[in-house]
């Protein structure tokens, strides 16, 4: 287990979940939580299995993936260090219709879905707090929906470079092409374009898959309200984030 979390007299700051946990509740989960490394394509729950484990991002991005008969698939959300991965748990379920792996690499916490469901029938205000992430990223997936359909793909990818930059913590991330094109809903050849123009705008650095932002006022300004609209949500049901340990 992490040392930081272990020696650490309140909850970890590098998930907003945990961070918004009375202390009391974290010490219910402390002994239960593991470390691990989120590498590029790890899947972290199947489609129509039981879940074992719920996780809470550190500093990795995963995608919420359903599939379809004919083999493709769509990205529905995406989850990092303001939620924790295995909602249906939340709400007292232990299988879904999706899949769910890790596309920009990290780090994050691991946690036994049966502690989980232990400490939401034990801890009210874990409940409240859980209960709260659940409508916010509903609303941040019902945005996304509306975003797709009324703007344009280049408002779009700055959301997305912008929702990514929040969460990884660093200005430099491994975000592919294949994964840009499934979040936006669009062919690879599309993303292509829209990278190539926030290179020229020196809005952003791209090569082989490695993002770095150089101009984050730069793709504020281009994005559409959809990113303030999701963050504001987020801040109204969980609080602003306290920030970095």
């Amino acid at each position: 287990m992490d040392q930081s979390v272990k020696t650490r007299p309140v909850q970890s700051l590098r998930n907003r979940l945990l961070e918004l946990l009375p202390p009391g509740d974290f010490e219910f989960l402390r002994p239960h939580l593991k470390k691990i490394k989120f590498t590029y394509r790890l899947p972290l729950y199947e489609a129509y299995k039981p879940i074992e484990f719920v996780y809470f991002p550190v500093t990795g991005v995963a995608s919420l993936v359903n599939t379809m008969a004919d083999g493709n698939a769509s990205e529905v959300g995406t989850i990092g260090n303001e939620g924790m991965i295995g909602l249906p748990i939340i709400l007292g379920d232990e299988i879904a219709p999706t899949s769910v792996y890790i596309q920009v690499p990290g780090e994050g916490l691991r946690l036994p879905a049966k502690v989980m469901r232990d400490a939401l029938e034990r801890r009210s205000a874990l409940r409240r707090v859980m209960g709260h992430y659940v409508h916010a990223f509903f609303n941040q997936v019902a945005q996304s929906a509306a975003c797709n359909h009324f703007h344009s793909l280049d408002q779009r990818s700055c959301r997305w470079l912008l929702m990514t930059h929040d969460r990884v913590q660093s200005p430099q991330f491994m975000l592919t092409q294949e994964f840009l094109a499934m979040m936006l809903g669009v062919r690879r050849s599309s993303v292509t374009v829209a990278a190539n123009k926030l290179k020229r705008l020196n809005l952003i650095k791209y090569h082989r898959g490695l993002v770095t932002i150089l101009n984050r006022k730069g793709l504020e300004k281009r994005t559409c309200e959809c990113y303030a609209v999701s963050k504001h949500e987020f801040d109204r049901l969980l609080g602003p984030p306290l920030g970095p340990e």
